[in-house]
């Protein structure tokens, strides 16, 4: 997690997240293991169908501290360099 506190290359929210990984231009994912678990299985299905390394992480509120968000969060991606 200390890869996407320090990186200024990522984006922030489901929509984003799926259109990175449809896009090929996600590097890894993280998810919040207490996301809607149909949102969950979506980001996490996607993911690996496209090949790209997930990261569960505990809580939506920890990932969106993490982003640097006031909100919560269930997943992010770091974009390819």
């Amino acid at each position: 997690m200390e890869t996407l506190r320090n990186t200024p290359n990522r984006v922030v929210g489901t929509k984003q997240v799926l259109r990175g990984i449809k896009a090929g231009t996600l590097a890894k994912v993280y998810v919040a293991e207490d996301t809607d678990t149909f949102l969950f299985q979506r980001v996490v299905r996607a993911a690996e169908a496209a090949r790209v390394p997930v990261q569960r992480v505990p809580t939506m509120k920890e990932l969106g501290q993490v982003c640097g968000v006031e909100t919560r969060a269930a997943a992010a991606g770091i974009l390819r360099s």
